[in-house]
C-alpha cells in the first residue's frame, strides 16, 4: 500500500513553473500600474524569477532562494528606504491575487487562504522594512508557510 503524503503549498500551487508564470505576468502588470510602476522603476529583469524562488522557498520548496540570493536578510534589505505606502501595499496584494486567478493558480479555499495569508503578511513586512524605523535585519530564516500554520513574527526588542 502506498503511503499518502500531504503536498507542500508549492506542490499544490503547481511547482516553481507555476510561480514563475505568476510572477512574470504579475510584474508585467506592475510595470503598467501608475501607482506601482514608480516603486519598481529600474527593476532587474530577473526580479520576477527571484520572487518566484522566494515564494517557492516560503511555500516549502527547499532553500534555493537562500542559497542563491542570501535568504531573509537579502529580501528584507531590498525594501529598506523605499517608503512603500499603504495604498501601494494594498494595490500590490490585490493585483497579485488577481494575477493568481489570471494564471490559473488553484482556487480552492484552503490553498487561497494560505497563499493570501502569506501575501498579506509579507506585504506588511515589506511596509515595515521600507519605513523610517525598520527593525534590524538579522539572519532570520526565510519563513515557511504550511497548511493551517504560519510562522510567528516577533518585533525586535529594543
Amino acid at each position: 500500500m502506498t503511503e499518502k503524503t500531504t503536498p507542500t503549498i508549492l506542490e499544490w500551487a503547481g511547482g516553481l513553473d507555476a510561480l514563475q508564470k505568476l510572477t512574470t505576468v504579475f510584474y508585467g502588470h506592475v510595470m503598467q500600474d501608475p501607482l506601482l510602476a514608480p516603486v519598481f522603476a529600474g527593476m532587474d529583469k530577473e526580479h520576477p524569477k527571484h520572487v518566484a524562488l522566494w515564494l517557492a522557498e516560503v511555500f516549502g520548496g527547499g532553500t534555493a532562494y537562500s542559497e542563491s540570493r542570501g535568504g531573509h536578510p537579502h529580501m528584507a534589505s531590498r525594501h529598506l528606504g523605499r517608503h512603500i505606502t499603504e495604498e501601494q501595499r494594498r494595490r500590490w496584494t490585490t493585483l497579485l491575487a488577481d494575477t493568481a486567478d489570471e494564471v490559473g493558480l488553484p482556487s480552492d479555499p484552503e490553498f487561497r487562504a494560505v497563499f493570501l495569508y502569506y501575501i498579506e503578511w509579507g506585504s506588511r513586512m515589506a511596509l515595515i522594512y521600507s519605513g523610517d524605523n525598520p527593525p534590524p535585519i538579522d539572519a532570520a530564516d526565510v519563513p515557511v508557510w504550511s497548511w493551517g500554520q504560519t510562522p510567528p513574527w516577533q518585533p525586535a526588542s529594543e
